[in-house]
């Protein structure tokens, strides 16, 4: 193994399975916040660094971290499977993996630490067929999901995180010629790259106006965009686009319905889960509302195939690595759309005692994306720590 591994490398040898230990050597509050995972795995071992370095002179870290290892973890460490160090940016974990290397451990440094887990992207296509070609892309430390639909040539990109060069890059290889932009609604997980994409390509930006406020602020967004409306329709090549409003999440939550039989959900309905109505600091008056879109997309044929906005664990992915699944499937398995099938009140004391933590760092993520506030790169990074909590916690 060699003495570092990307997060490419890594997240490689996860999706093949193949048996790792991963010695996480962040402080127990951050790993309890995030760690890595994979659809099988792995393994997974936390010791703080401030434990394994803490007594070592500041010259001889790998021989600390080594005397730390012989003397504390020699009957924890595997030495059938490879070692992979991590901490959050991947400088004390090397020094960690230098040590376990000294004493004969299969042990690599993972590259970027967690900061480089956590902006990693995967793209992979959910189908090709004729002239439509969709693709998903997701960053899977975040369990965030976006698309970049094409047809003849044109493309159109839903829900694009932060990272807006990766999509912008995308399009240029495949020579595709972008048209819009679009959010499904405002989203408080992550810094949307909507605004900036589109500004960069010089292509409109479109949601629901009513997404256009920061619902705790009252302060309407400070950039002009594309208003849509439920029915909203827009031609791409052969393909046509047409927006639903599904209020519940935010007010102006959208889903979009491609050619009638693809539905991009974003955060209404996931494939294990639904959406949680309390971002906006009303969850019992939008939790009616949520109700009520949730039906009027459960509506839709069986056949329709629903791709989220999130995911809540890479072992919800199908076939080649792909997060989708028909509505048929999904309204017998997921719990919250089977509540919604039920009565209103039912659905409603089932959602109101199943919210999760309301993170206090969603507030300044709205307000990055209406444009109230800036974020440098340094505070966009520390307000998206964590995996997303937008799903309802069962």
């Amino acid at each position: 193994m060699k003495p570092e591994l990307t997060v490419e490398e890594l997240k490689e040898r996860l999706d093949r399975g193949e048996p790792v230990l991963v010695l996480d050597v962040r402080s127990a509050g951050e790993f309890a916040r995030w760690r890595i995972e994979g659809a099988r795995g792995p393994a997974i071992l936390n010791v703080p660094y401030t434990r394994i370095l803490g007594a070592a002179e500041e010259d001889d870290l790998a021989k600390a971290a080594a005397d730390y290892a012989a003397e504390h973890l020699h009957d924890r460490l595997p030495r059938d499977r490879p070692v992979v160090a991590v901490c959050a940016k991947g400088g004390a974990s090397a020094f960690v993996a230098e040590g376990l290397r000294s004493l004969g451990y299969e042990a690599s440094n993972l590259r970027g630490g967690m900061a480089a887990w956590g902006d990693h992207y995967e793209i992979r296509v959910v189908l090709s067929e004729g002239d439509l070609v969709v693709h998903q892309v997701a960053r899977p430390a975040r369990g965030c999901l976006s698309y970049v639909v094409a047809s003849r040539g044109e493309a159109v990109v839903l829900d694009p995180l932060r990272h807006d060069d990766r999509y912008a890059r995308f399009v240029e290889q495949r020579g595709l010629r972008l048209v819009r932009v679009l959010d499904t609604h405002a989203h408080a997980d992550h810094i949307s790259g909507a605004r900036a994409l589109a500004r960069r390509l010089g292509v409109p930006y479109g949601f629901h106006p009513y997404d256009g406020i920061h619902p705790m602020d009252g302060l309407p967004a400070t950039f002009d965009y594309e208003p849509l409306w439920d029915g909203w329709r827009v031609e791409l090549g052969a393909s046509v686009l047409e927006a639903r409003h599904v209020p519940g999440h935010t007010l102006g939550n959208l889903a979009f319905l491609l050619d009638r039989r693809i539905l991009f959900s974003g955060d209404s309905i996931f494939l294990r889960s639904i959406a949680r109505p309390d971002l906006g600091g009303k969850a019992e008056a939008w939790t009616a509302l949520h109700y009520r879109s949730l039906r009027r997309l459960m509506e839709l044929p069986a056949e329709t195939l629903v791709l989220p906005g999130h995911f809540s664990g890479p072992d919800e992915a199908g076939a080649g690595g792909v997060f989708a699944a028909p509505l048929g499937e999904v309204r017998t398995s997921n719990e919250g759309l089977k509540m919604a099938a039920g009565s209103q009140e039912a659905f409603t004391s089932y959602i109101l005692s199943s919210l999760p933590s309301f993170p206090p760092e969603y507030l300044d993520i709205k307000r990055v994306n209406a444009g109230l506030l800036e974020a440098t790169e340094d505070l966009a990074a520390e307000l998206e720590l964590g995996k997303n909590l937008c799903a309802l916690a069962g």
